[in-house]
């Protein structure tokens, strides 16, 4: 497997400061919306985009939510320690499941302030739920891994999920460029107004522009939509330090596709437009998965196969590469065979320039930062155009970044 050397030197542009958008537009669909098809570009706003889809175009959207990943624990002597959620590890590692236990959960996490947060130490906070004192406490399950465990505890005769705690508890991390701390309206503003699965740590930000309005839109024109669920990781914020792009350490999301999805996919797939690089990432990371089963001949194996989709699986030599409808096939069988609605697992798919893409005909996403692998994803989609639709997106005031403005790619 012999592959490319990608010089993140050559995916950088100058994004001014004033250029960052550090709060969104009022509606979230009068953005501004850049249309780039067959090499040509159109300035709409996104209002319009239903005109500017291609015909029996069929959407997927990420259905993640974003959870009140940042918690605080004030010290009794004043010290702050801030506990970012990254993801579950006990009892179970499936965020859903995470997010429903009743009693503790263990997470891997970042947390600031450490050196204050000394062994056998326990953190503690007093919250209002329901009219009800919850104790929640918090202790170390592996200082060197920063795993934390989460106890919490109440009078009520309900039992509080840890998805009610932290959202007594926590602040929606906002991504660090925009530089500002979280306000109240970011609760609202910064989840789609699709958002179902909570477990995310990042919006998906290309469906930040969809609206009521623009999903009646979807509808008259008769353009049929499903949704995946990827978990967003702080990941997707690490920035890329090696010179090689390759070399970078890309970090696993969980992901879950339901049987319906991807019989919707089979039926379109000359016409699948997706919403976000995750939703992008998560549909190549589907056909990825075909490929294993069928070449590893593994399934009439049972449901516990492990779904893991490597950093640079899609560059590996396979004895062949079965087209886009013969490896959904295969995931459907596997389904079929094991008794599956749905199928989980994770993925640390790296789309950079030389990736074919398999499933994915078009792309609604927001501008990315220079240097990036976003950037990286986005220039394996369109080519050496992607300087540009960068170009001509800063010279017309264009928004950049998590609240920016969007923009529509078909090659």
């Amino acid at each position: 497997m012999k592959l490319p050397e990608i010089l993140l030197a050559d995916y950088e542009y100058d994004l001014p400061d004033g250029k960052i958008a550090r709060y969104p537009v009022e509606p979230r669909d009068s953005s501004k919306l850049m249309v780039y098809r067959n090499g040509e570009i159109t300035h709409k706003h996104f209002t319009d985009i239903t005109d500017y889809l291609p015909q029996k175009s069929f959407l997927v959207f990420n259905d993640t939510k974003v959870i009140p990943a940042r918690v605080f624990f004030t010290k009794t002597t004043g010290a702050v320690i801030e506990v970012f959620l990254l993801h579950p590890e006990e009892p179970t590692r499936i965020i859903n499941d995470a997010m429903q236990q009743t009693t503790f959960s263990v997470w891997s996490c970042m947390v600031g302030n450490k050196k204050r947060w000394k062994l056998p130490e326990t953190l503690q906070c007093t919250l209002q739920i329901d009219s009800h004192e919850v104790f929640v406490f918090a202790e170390w399950a592996d200082y060197e891994q920063n795993w934390v465990t989460f106890r919490w505890e109440s009078n009520s005769p309900k039992a509080f999920s840890f998805v009610e705690i932290i959202r007594a508890l926590g602040e929606i991390p906002l991504p660090p460029y925009l530089n500002r701390k979280t306000e109240e309206h970011d609760l609202e503003t910064y989840q789609t107004v699709y958002s179902k699965i909570e477990g995310a740590v990042a919006a998906p930000t290309a469906g930040l522009h969809f609206t009521d309005r623009v999903f009646e839109k979807i509808v008259e024109k008769g353009i049929g939509h499903d949704f995946v669920t990827l978990h967003v990781g702080a990941g997707t914020f690490q920035p890329v330090k090696v010179a090689n792009a390759i070399e970078h350490t890309m970090h696993a999301e969980q992901v879950v596709y339901k049987r319906e999805l991807i019989q919707n996919l089979m039926a379109h797939l000359d016409s699948i437009v997706v919403v976000g690089t995750t939703s992008m990432r998560s549909l190549e990371s589907l056909y990825w998965f075909g490929v294993q089963l069928l070449e590893k001949g593994v399934i009439n194996q049972d449901a516990h196969e492990a779904f893991f989709i490597a950093k640079l699986t899609p560059y590996q030599d396979y004895e062949k590469t079965p087209t886009a409808y013969e490896s959904l096939n295969a995931v459907l069988d596997y389904m079929r065979l094991n008794g599956l609605s749905e199928v989980m697992g994770e993925t640390e798919i790296m789309i950079f320039p030389s990736y074919t893409f398999r499933i994915c005909k078009g792309l609604i996403t927001n501008y990315h930062q220079p240097k990036s692998t976003l950037m990286l994803l986005v220039a394996a989609f369109v080519g050496e155009n992607w300087r540009i639709i960068y170009d001509e997106a800063l010279a017309n005031d264009y928004r950049f970044l998590s609240y920016g403005d969007s923009s529509l790619l078909i090659p």
